[in-house]
């Protein structure tokens, strides 16, 4: 682990590389798993705001679990994140002809009908970020779904960092990830 500014950051985002590979793995991330995806306080307004315009884009069954749910909900940690169909997949998952899964609220935003892509931590995955008091923690989120990902991103050696630039930019801004880039150089030395 290693400090920027309030973020302890682990050397995994640099030390491993990932490339999503929807292809192989079908979106599993947004379908399998025993929560939503994780919601900052500052995006439930967002979440809220702009449902009228993603739901277009959702599947009858999303919008059923968001119409009685809400646009986001508590989860068992006590943390927001998006609703679930069924206990398993993402209330704001839609499948494209080939039967891999994608986001409505990107689909939405693709398109030019809002100006928001998704909550930070889809944006980010499979970086997890993690709010204390002090510190916020960045780390490498392992999963076995995920393991195509890993092999792509090997076979084209892009580390995880560089693979979710624009999300940590997004989260963290210009200066911190100019700053995780120096890192990681003398880190790979």
């Amino acid at each position: 682990m290693f400090q920027l500014g309030k973020t302890i950051v682990s050397e995994e985002i640099i030390e491993n590389d990932f490339v999503c590979n929807l292809s192989a793995c079908k979106g599993g991330c947004c379908v399998d798993g025993e929560a939503g995806a994780p919601v900052e306080d500052s995006e439930t307004e967002i979440m809220v705001d702009i449902y009228s315009k993603v739901k277009p884009f959702l599947r009858p069954e999303g919008i059923s679990v968001i119409e009685k749910e809400g646009a986001f909900v508590k989860g068992e940690d006590g943390e927001w994140e998006t609703p679930l169909v069924n206990g398993s997949e993402c209330a704001y998952v839609i499948f494209d002809e080939k039967k891999v899964a994608k986001c409505g609220i990107e689909e939405a935003y693709n398109q030019g009908v809002i100006n928001w892509k998704k909550p930070v931590s889809c944006h980010l995955y499979p970086i997890r970020v993690r709010e204390y008091t002090e510190l916020t923690a960045v780390n490498y989120h392992k999963w076995h779904i995920c393991d195509p990902a890993c092999a792509l991103g090997d076979e084209l050696k892009v580390p995880i960092y560089k693979f979710v630039k624009e999300a940590l930019i997004r989260k963290f801004g210009e200066a911190w990830y100019k700053e995780l880039e120096e890192v990681a150089e003398d880190h790979l030395k």
